[in-house]
């Protein structure tokens, strides 16, 4: 069952809008004609299985890859058809938190934080810093601008990760696998605060993920990434409620195969 019935188009204002997207790689048909509606305001995860495309979704979002065909439109303009000087213009009303954190090695925390500020806006040195500590502050990471990442945990490093996003003062925010490689404390903490960030700051948020428990934490819609389409968009209150077998094993980690009834045995 096809469950793609545009639940985000609650009347909300569509900010991001993706229509039959198709991508392949080679021989690898990754998307197949996605589509799906984005609100403002909002967090939408976007979950699926390991290599089913999240993340090649999450760059045509950015316009870092380019589609085989399909369009995906940013309130209105489709990103798809930038040029290069125009898509840079519109990045700056976006900001990636990278599932690795992407933290440059040789840079401090605060150089890390502030290393769009000051590619992108005309700051004095005083206005950044005091940007930089103001982000890491809404992270829970007051003081510490002059470590390195080699000095800071996994959890910490996300939450870096993070606050460099939100110094930007983007209108979208993308996570891409926010969780991965941190223990359920520290996992929940960054759920936690991408939900308090959201709060506050008023965003529209995209969180790609296949931890359940961070899209039950976080997420207002689900959008189930499957067979290169949207197989399932609608709240996390109808994901609870479905009854599609498809959907429902990857929620419950349930392997096809797994399912299958064991074979009988010959008779020696």
């Amino acid at each position: 069952m096809n469950d793609n019935n545009n639940s985000n188009n609650n009347g909300d204002a569509k900010v991001i809008e993706i229509y039959d997207l198709h991508k392949s790689f080679e021989e690898n048909y990754v998307l197949r004609g996605v589509n799906l509606s984005i609100g403002k305001g909002h967090t939408t995860a976007i979950i699926g299985s390991s290599g089913c495309g999240k993340s090649v979704l999450l760059k045509h979002i950015m316009g870092l890859v380019k589609p085989d065909s399909g369009c995906v439109y940013l309130k209105g303009t489709c990103v798809t058809e930038l040029t290069y000087e125009q898509l840079k213009e519109v990045r700056k009303k976006m900001a990636m938190v990278f599932q690795g954190a992407a933290l440059f090695d040789s840079m401090s925390v605060g150089e890390n934080v502030g290393i769009g500020l000051n590619k992108h806006k005309n700051l004095s040195q005083k206005e950044t810093n005091d940007k930089v500590s103001y982000c890491l502050e809404q992270v829970g990471l007051s003081g510490i601008q002059d470590l390195y990442p080699a000095e800071l945990s996994g959890g910490m490093k996300k939450r870096v990760a993070i606050a460099r996003a939100i110094a930007m003062e983007p209108e979208i925010l993308l996570y891409d696998e926010p969780t991965t490689g941190l223990d359920p404390i520290r996992a929940n903490s960054i759920n936690d605060l991408i939900v308090n960030l959201q709060n506050k700051l008023d965003v529209t948020s995209i969180v790609v993920t296949h931890d359940m428990n961070s899209v039950e934490r976080v997420a207002d819609f689900v959008a189930f990434l499957y067979n290169g389409i949207i197989h399932f968009e609608g709240t996390v209150e109808k994901l609870a409620r479905s009854d599609d077998s498809v959907l429902r094993n990857f929620v419950e980690g349930i392997d096809e195969i797994d399912k299958a009834p064991a074979p009988k045995l010959g008779v020696w």
